[in-house]
Formats: structure tokens, C-alpha cells, sequence
């Protein structure tokens, strides 16, 4: 399965939120000389041309970061908040005492697009930033003189449209970044059950892979039976009959779902040798370790070619402990089982009539 990239939660919001930025950036750099350029040139004083200049520059250096739609730096958020509402502060004082919240009160209609431009991730301070900004204005507003009906009237509209216009940018924002986590939740789960079905294919064809490897040798002798090849009155019949029987039972017991996988193994193998009648008895010694597959399927060998030898009794041990596992049979058999040394060594002697197999694997 090709690798495929899913965005997170915080990546969607990351990419609505730069996303969002970009277009208050454009906002922000059309509605301040569209508002302010006018007033300026009508009440030319030198406080308004700085407070003009300050939010300039605020938009200036958020473009650093937002064209290149990363976030922007805390401080320079922090800083660019109250740069914006001290020059509102400023520009709103100088005003003639009847031209708040009119055609020339410029600052009270930009400010609120930067600071959308500089707190959209963060609500909390946005709103705190906007009820500030509004507090100061107002408050100014009545330390010039005493506002009639009217005046309040106008003023009311002013500050609810303005305000409710951009708390309605930020209201659909938060509709954005929660459908964008949405869509990257389900993004996700779909991936992680499209790495489930991948990892399930893969465990079946690696079954079938070890069910297929286990029936080589079981195939061929069916085919010699069926085409009468083989004796099945014969002793060497009988024994690769046992030996195959062995083994996929064996197979069988190695996909179960147990706790100790080895002992279950091992005891899968001792059941096959007494229902030919053989009496096993079986000591299991120390406790469980994790047993790799391919290391219990090097033990299952030798331990299956014993029993299946074995004529009357045989007697299997399993050892854990001292950083190795051991399997030793002993059986009433003559026959050699080998020896062999990879990742489990296994030694054998046959002593008159019975013989004696000990595999081992280190664990460390």
C-alpha cells in the first residue's frame, strides 16, 4: 500500500488559520487607506499621522509571516495588539469633540481588522483586545462633552455594526477550523482502517505463506498415498503420516490467541503422540518468556521427529530460566533427530533403545 500523508487536527486548523490570516492581510491593507487616508488629509495633525503610521507597520510586519502562511511569533503579536490600541487611543484624542464614531473616526473601524489579523487563534484575547478597544473608545467619546439622544443613538449603531461585522468574521472562522478538524478526524480514521485492512491482508497472506510452506511436505506424501506409492501398512508410511499429522497440528496451535504460545505448541504436539497411544508425560519448568515464531517453529522440528519415533513412552521438559529456554525429549525410539546449531541448538544421542533430543535458544 502506497504511503499516503493524512493532515492532523492542529494541521487543519494551522492551514484554515494561515489561510484566514491572508485574506484579513488583504483586508487589513485595502480598508486602512480607504478609511484613513481621507480623515488625515482633513485633520492633519501630527499625533493622527503617527497613530496612522503605527498600524502601517503592524500590517507590514505580520506580512513577513503571513505570506509565508506561518504564525506568528507571540511577541509580536503581544506588541502589535496594544501598538494598534494605543494609536486608536491616540487617534480617536485628537478628534474634534463631534467627530466620534463619524466619517472621520477612522481608527475605531481599522482597528478591529488587525487585531482579527493578529488574535484569530486565540478567541479569549481577541475578544478581550475588541471589548478593550471599544472601552477606551466610548470612554473618550464622553470625556469630550455630553452626548444627546441623537448622538448616543448614532453612536450605538456604529459601534454594533462595526463590532458585529468583525465578531461575524470570527464567528465563520470557527466554523471553518471546526469543520476543517472534522474532515482531518475522519481523514484519520479512514487511513487507520485502510491500515487495518492492510495489516489484516498481510497477517492472511503470511498465514497462508506458513500453511503452504507446512504442506510441502504434507502434499507429496498424499499424492504417493493416493497413487499408491506408498504402503500405508508400512512402518516409515506410518511415521511420515504422524510427522505431517504433527506438524499441522502444531500450525494450527501457532496462530491461537494464548498466553504462553510455546507451552501451548509444545502441548499441540504431545496430543497428536497420545492419541497414537504413546504415554507422554510433560513438566514445564520456570516462567514464560516471549518466544519468537520462527524460533518455536525451530523447536517444534526435532521435538515432533522424537515423539513421532517414540514407541510406548516418552518423557518432554521444558526449561525456562538463566537467559535460555530448553526443550528435552526422551523417548523409547532408536532414532537420531540430528543435531544442528543456528538460533536453536539442538544436540542428540540415542542410548540402546531410547533416545535423547535437547533443544536450546539463548535468549539474550
Amino acid at each position: 500500500m502506497a504511503d499516503r500523508v493524512v493532515p492532523s487536527a492542529v494541521d487543519a486548523e494551522g492551514h484554515v488559520f494561515a489561510s484566514l490570516r491572508l485574506v484579513l492581510l488583504g483586508v487589513t491593507a485595502l480598508v486602512q487607506p480607504t478609511l484613513g487616508v481621507g480623515p488625515l488629509l482633513v485633520h492633519d495633525h501630527p499625533a493622527a499621522l503617527a497613530a496612522f503610521a503605527v498600524p502601517a507597520l503592524v500590517t507590514a510586519l505580520c506580512a513577513v509571516w503571513v505570506l509565508r502562511r506561518k504564525p506568528l511569533p507571540p511577541p509580536l503579536v503581544v506588541v502589535g495588539a496594544v501598538a494598534v490600541l494605543a494609536a486608536s487611543a491616540v487617534a480617536t484624542d485628537v478628534l474634534p469633540p463631534d467627530a466620534h464614531f463619524g466619517p472621520t473616526h477612522w481608527s475605531f473601524g481599522l482597528v478591529g481588522w488587525h487585531l482579527l489579523l493578529l488574535l484569530p487563534d486565540r478567541v479569549a484575547a481577541l475578544l478581550a483586545a475588541q471589548a478593550a478597544h471599544v472601552a477606551i473608545s466610548v470612554t473618550q467619546w464622553l470625556l469630550a462633552g455630553t452626548p444627546d439622544r441623537a448622538e448616543v443613538g448614532g453612536a450605538g449603531v456604529v459601534v454594533l455594526s462595526v463590532v458585529s461585522f468583525q465578531l461575524g468574521v470570527l464567528v465563520i472562522s470557527r466554523v471553518l477550523v471546526r469543520g476543517a478538524r472534522l474532515a482531518a478526524e475522519v481523514a484519520a480514521e479512514r487511513e487507520r482502517a485502510a491500515t487495518r485492512a492492510a495489516l489484516a491482508e498481510q497477517w492472511e497472506q503470511d498465514l497462508r505463506a506458513g500453511f503452504a510452506g507446512q504442506l510441502g511436505t504434507t502434499l507429496p506424501l498424499l499424492a504417493d498415498l493416493a497413487d499408491g506409492v506408498l504402503d500405508p501398512r508400512a512402518d516409515e508410511t506410518r511415521l511420515r503420516c504422524a510427522l505431517a499429522a504433527t506438524q499441522l497440528r502444531r500450525l494450527f496451535a501457532e496462530n491461537d490467541d494464548v498466553p504462553d504460545p510455546l507451552v501451548h505448541e509444545v502441548t499441540a504436539c504431545v496430543d497428536v503422540a497420545e492419541r497414537r497411544g504413546v504415554v507422554v508425560s510433560l513438566a514445564v519448568s520456570g516462567a514464560p518468556v516471549p518466544v519468537p515464531t520462527d524460533v518455536r517453529r525451530e523447536f517444534a522440528g526435532p521435538l515432533a521427529v522424537a515423539l513421532v519415533a517414540a514407541r510406548v513412552r516418552a518423557r518432554v521438559s521444558l526449561l525456562r530460566g538463566d537467559g535460555e529456554v530448553r526443550v528435552a525429549v526422551v523417548a523409547d525410539a532408536g532414532v537420531d533427530v540430528g543435531t544442528a546449531t543456528g538460533r536453536v541448538e539442538v544436540e542428540c544421542g540415542t542410548y540402546g533403545r531410547h533416545t535423547r533430543m535437547e533443544a536450546r535458544w539463548r535468549t539474550s
